[in-house]
């Protein structure tokens, strides 16, 4: 195996976290043959393949994700010795990003965040607030925070706590539910929506718990939420006895490839744990 050229490094990373050569070479500001001459190069040089060719763009190989990790902790330490030559300092900043549902982003996570951040220090948190399934596999971001019923193979992680849900309206809502949209349509409360509801008595809608509360709130109907957004919320009743008690896990997660690295099991530990501790404190039940 001939000596990979650390120079590509920049390439391959941009990849991976974008997910196609063209959107890497719009990041780095070079054409699309440069990229993709620079990646051949590096998985030439390195023994083999990094990326899967798929009609989706170009998604990491299950067995390389640790190839990039390693590639990002070197891509560090030359930023680093960087700023050690041009005078500013010898600390090593790096950026670990964390993706979350904008439910949780907007309640127990803009609450935990804080301590989280001094347990992580000097490393610095980058928050995704997203609904859209995010690809673990491309590395989009290095831990993930969200409700499922099981986690995928490919990730590796725990459950602090269980996201439950309620029925909620305005006083005087009429008689119809908003509709859970997008990402929303696949989760429990719309599975239950769709096999109980006469599709007439399901009105307008959206693909975010945080704005279908909003909507709520403003007398367009009933609707589905988690309880940590819907207790408590001025201009909101809690309508109990229409829904089935329901409940999700809140999985703290990464690639499982991934879970050994020091950097980001201490990420993990530290939003598992502060996370739990949020709950216990104020603890939400359907």
């Amino acid at each position: 195996m001939h000596r990979a050229n650390w120079d590509d490094l920049k390439f391959v990373l941009a990849v991976a976290e974008h997910g196609s050569v063209n959107a890497a070479a719009k990041a780095l500001s070079v054409n699309h043959a440069t990229v993709l001459r620079r990646v051949c190069a590096f998985e030439t040089a390195s023994g083999g393949a990094v990326f899967e060719r798929t009609a989706q763009g170009y998604r990491l190989r299950e067995d390389r994700a640790d190839v990039i990790e390693a590639a990002r902790e070197a891509a560090t330490a030359m930023r680093a010795v960087e700023r050690i030559l041009s005078g500013q300092g010898d600390e090593a900043l790096r950026d670990l990003r964390v993706t979350s549902v904008d439910s949780l982003c907007v309640s127990l996570l803009a609450d935990v965040l804080p301590g989280v951040e001094a347990r992580i220090a000097p490393d610095r948190l980058r928050l995704i607030c997203s609904n859209a399934h995010l690809d673990m596999a491309r590395l989009q971001a290095d831990v993930t925070i969200r409700p499922a019923p099981v986690l995928p193979e490919d990730m590796a992680g725990e459950s602090p706590f269980r996201l439950w849900f309620a029925v909620y309206a305005a006083p005087g809502a009429p008689d119809r539910w908003l509709a859970l949209d997008g990402a929303l349509a696949r989760s429990a409360p719309a599975r239950w929506m769709t096999e109980t509801l006469p599709p007439g008595r399901i009105g307008s809608g959206a693909d975010s718990f945080v704005v279908l509360r909003e909507m709520a709130r403003r007398g367009m109907g009933r609707v589905v939420l988690p309880c940590i957004l819907g207790d408590g919320v001025g201009g909101l009743d809690r309508l109990d006895g229409l829904l089935p008690a329901m409940n999700v896990p809140v999985w703290v997660a990464c690639h499982r490839d991934l879970a050994d690295r020091p950097r980001i099991a201490r990420l993990m530990e530290a939003l598992s744990g502060a996370l739990r501790a949020a709950s216990a404190a104020a603890p939400v039940r359907g």
